[in-house]
């Protein structure tokens, strides 16, 4: 079983082809749900009326592999952080006009002041590397 794919399709039981069902991996348990699934169905239509042909699947695990090979395979990583995530759904004119201005300002708004707050903390490793320098 790959649990490395963002999007599985569990193996449907012989007899039981109408209950397959489709495992989205990629959203955080903390996030809202509503603008979790709000947001995979705007990009879901979105790919349907642009008629985007859907990737070959990929049944190896990629958890372990580098880069090169991952894009490769056409494989991107997520974003690795709260900022980097931020500037991808700025940048996702899908997204944005799915959510609306008023619910997409105020979530930039939230990330970025999130992200000033996290950003200016100190963190334990830094007190132990640099308290010794003073």
């Amino acid at each position: 079983m790959n649990r490395s794919a963002l999007i599985r399709v569990p193996r449907a039981l012989a007899g039981r082809g109408k209950a397959t069902r489709i495992e989205c991996r990629f959203p955080d348990p903390s996030c809202n749900p509503y603008l979790a699934f709000a947001a995979m169905l705007a990009a879901g239509l979105d790919g349907i009326e642009r008629k985007l042909a859907a990737p070959k699947p990929v049944e190896e695990k990629v958890y372990g592999y580098e880069e090169d090979k991952r894009l490769l395979l056409g494989i991107k990583t997520l974003p690795g952080s709260l900022i980097e995530a931020s500037k991808e759904f700025a940048a996702d004119k899908v997204l944005l006009e799915a959510l609306g201005p008023h619910v997409s300002e105020k979530l930039l708004m939230i990330e970025r002041k999130d992200w000033d707050g996290y950003k200016t903390q100190v963190t334990p490793w830094e007190k132990e590397r640099y308290f010794g320098v003073l």
